[in-house]
């Protein structure tokens, strides 16, 4: 009998509705159950593409004894973090405090005020290499709950004290200047890996916010090194199994220093993040290989992860069927020689061995090999190479697929929206300018209600409970943003500053400039979280900040740019200390060093040839985070375009900082050089 998931709209916690595990959402009800009862609360997190939450569920929450045992001492709450970022957030900081180390599955104990008081993450079903068994925790917690109380209850007091002095104040600090970013490319350039790609030692991880650093940094400066590092990073990691060398798109992280085996998993994130990035590589470099996948990226976006809607989908699995009715990591996407021979026959499988690397020791588990690219390319027969990719590709799809997490978050699509509108437009694709078009359709129709407060999620056209967090905000503003500069449709400028009043109103903390993860008026949680850095998705602190300056540059907003400068103050202190970890906010203060610039394309209409040939020459400039209006002369669409006439009769673009402008130019070449395109 289905247990309380059952109505979820959340793909991971459906997974679990049928579990024996009587689980319960997080909602006031699951702890005032566990107060009447007098007992604790049991909170598992997780997310749908999760491998380890997996093995845990099939070991111990789909296991009658278990189950049983945990109905009667505890109550369980299972919790998507991809739906409830703030309750990860909150209780992963504590885990990470008492443990010394995080992930999920995340295993939390607490009394019924939310209290936590022991921790871990996966735990066995039996125990093996000094980890106490699922069974055995479970046991030891109700012992220390039954007969121990006054201690539990002050471990949980002080972890509680503990987290509410952690309270971060760095927005009234002064922006940061030419110093910061100079500091921050030093500090990187000792921990980046010139052998390989990329900063640190496995497992590695897309650095996607730290190279748009480095292209930010190299367009204002010139720096030739922090150009080098992205470049050869990208090529690295293009080249390397983590990006699927046949449908496109890139896995979540590469278990090895060389980019070698990913874990299979597919973000949508890091996809958006990537695809953007490889883009604005290509815009500086011209490179063919940044050009070419940062389209197949893209198109791996709208072809597996676009859902009914038009919203994209959050992720793909890691595991799928190796065709025994076995689910392992990695089966849809591995090669053995043998299988090469049963697609390809034996003289196209020796040629595709040796492409991509495929051997019989193999590069992975049970002799099979993760794809990967050659560094000399041209010794191979380009033609023959596409035709082999394309039979490896259609073989592979009658392969069992990986599961999809068709739940749409907010802040996710907001990434994808952006990194689609500017690759269509660099690229002439306007279907991907239309998928952006979509998904941001999406999001207005179902997410935003009538006070332009938005929901995180919805899945197969209906909307979820949970209130936006800060990084949706901000994320999907900065969606709205690019869409506004690619089509030149004021609406998406609009949408933006409804957005970002709710960051101001709700999300900043008067006093000091500081930003909370969640709105004043959400719900209350034993902290309210707040982090300024970098994981898999820029901190809501710094996109807000991003965004906040953006449209300060398409509207005059002394209150947004305001903002913007002050939330930098974040920068200032932690850029030169952990580069890594804020590399959005240093992209940021790339832009405010850069104005940003404001250029406005005033034309003769969507259809001239000459208009369109200098907006996309602005859209293709280099000018860290420079914002683009474009519209005829007496558009009211941007208050960019507000008194800025044709010039003798032809299109003409406005370069301003602060609304103050250089003279207009008809040049097109003249454009490019002042953006630096």
């Amino acid at each position: 009998m289905p247990n309380r998931l059952a109505q979820a709209t959340s793909p991971y916690l459906l997974q679990h509705a049928d579990n024996p595990v009587d689980w319960w959402p997080w909602d006031t009800d699951a702890f005032e159950e566990a107060r009447r009862r007098d007992v604790p609360v049991f909170l598992s997190v997780g997310y749908s593409a999760c491998h380890w939450c997996h093995v845990m569920a099939h070991e111990s929450f789909e296991d009658d004894d278990t189950a049983a045992y945990m109905n009667e001492h505890f109550v369980s709450v299972k919790v998507d973090r991809e739906e409830r970022p703030d309750v990860d957030a909150v209780y992963m900081e504590a885990v990470q405090a008492a443990t010394g180390q995080g992930g999920w599955p995340m295993s939390v104990f607490m009394t019924p005020d939310g209290e936590p008081f022991y921790f871990g993450t996966y735990f066995p079903p039996a125990s093996r290499q000094g980890m106490p068994s699922f069974r055995q925790v479970l046991e030891g917690v109700r012992s220390a709950w039954t007969d121990r109380r006054d201690e539990v209850s002050d471990v949980a007091g002080k972890i509680v004290q503990d987290l509410a002095r952690r309270e971060i104040s760095y927005g009234d600090t002064q922006t940061p200047g030419e110093e910061e970013p100079a500091q921050a490319l030093l500090g990187l350039t000792r921990e980046y890996d010139p052998q390989r790609g990329g900063f640190g030692g496995a497992p590695k991880f897309p650095p996607s916010m730290v190279i748009e650093f480095l292209l930010r940094h190299h367009a204002r400066t010139g720096a030739e090194g922090a150009l080098q590092m992205a470049a050869d990073t990208c090529e690295r990691m293009a080249r390397g199994g983590i990006y699927d060398q046949l449908g496109g798109g890139f896995a979540r992280y590469s278990v090895d220093r060389d980019w070698t085996v990913p874990h299979f998993e597919k973000m949508l994130y890091d996809n958006a993040l990537l695809c953007r990035v490889y883009a604005h590589l290509w815009r500086t470099t011209g490179s063919e290989l940044a050009r070419r996948v940062a389209l197949e990226t893209a198109d791996f976006m709208v072809r597996e992860l676009r859902t009914g809607e038009g919203g994209f989908a959050s992720a793909l699995d890691a595991d799928s069927d190796d065709g025994t009715g076995r689910h392992v990591e990695g089966a849809y996407y591995v090669w053995t020689p043998r299988q090469l021979t049963e697609v390809l026959g034996a003289e196209d499988a020796e040629l595709a061995a040796q492409y991509f690397e495929v051997t019989e020791k193999g590069t992975f588990e049970h002799g099979a090999s993760v794809l990967q690219l050659p560094q000399r390319e041209g010794v191979f027969d380009a033609e023959r190479i596409e035709g082999i990719r394309e039979r490896m590709l259609r073989a592979r799809d009658e392969r069992p697929a990986p599961g999809r997490d068709d739940k749409v978050v907010a802040a996710w699509n907001g990434l994808a929206i952006a990194a689609l509108a500017e690759t269509g437009a660099y690229f002439d694709r306007p279907d991907l300018v239309e998928a952006a078009v979509g998904a941001a359709d999406l999001l207005v129709r179902l997410h935003l209600d009538e006070q332009a407060r938005l929901a995180r999620t919805s899945k197969d056209g209906r909307v979820g409970a949970n209130a936006g967090v800060l990084e949706d905000y901000a994320d999907v503003a900065e969606g709205f943003l690019a869409l506004a500069s690619v089509t030149g449709e004021g609406v998406w400028l609009e949408f933006a500053g409804f957005l970002l009043d709710h960051v101001l109103t709700r999300f900043v903390d008067e006093e000091t400039g500081s930003l909370y993860d969640t709105a004043a008026d959400a719900e209350q949680l034993i902290r309210r979280p707040q982090d300024p850095t970098d994981n898999a998705t820029p901190s809501g602190w710094s996109a807000a900040a991003g965004a906040l300056l953006g449209y300060a540059a398409h509207t005059g907003s002394p209150s947004h740019r305001a903002a913007a400068e002050r939330a930098l103050g974040v920068v200032k202190a932690l850029g030169p200390r952990v580069p890594r970890f804020i590399g959005w906010g240093l992209a940021v203060a790339e832009a405010l060093l850069d104005g940003p610039k404001e250029v406005a394309v005033v034309g003769r209409g969507p259809d001239d040839e000459a208009t369109r040939a200098m907006h996309r020459t602005a859209l293709l400039g280099r000018a860290p985070g420079a914002v683009v209006a474009v519209g005829p002369a007496g558009s009211d669409e941007f208050p960019l375009l507000a008194d800025r006439p044709l010039v003798d009769g032809d299109p003409a673009a406005y370069v301003c900082r602060n609304f103050t402008c250089d003279a207009p130019t008809t040049d097109v070449e003249r454009l490019r050089t002042v953006l630096g395109g």
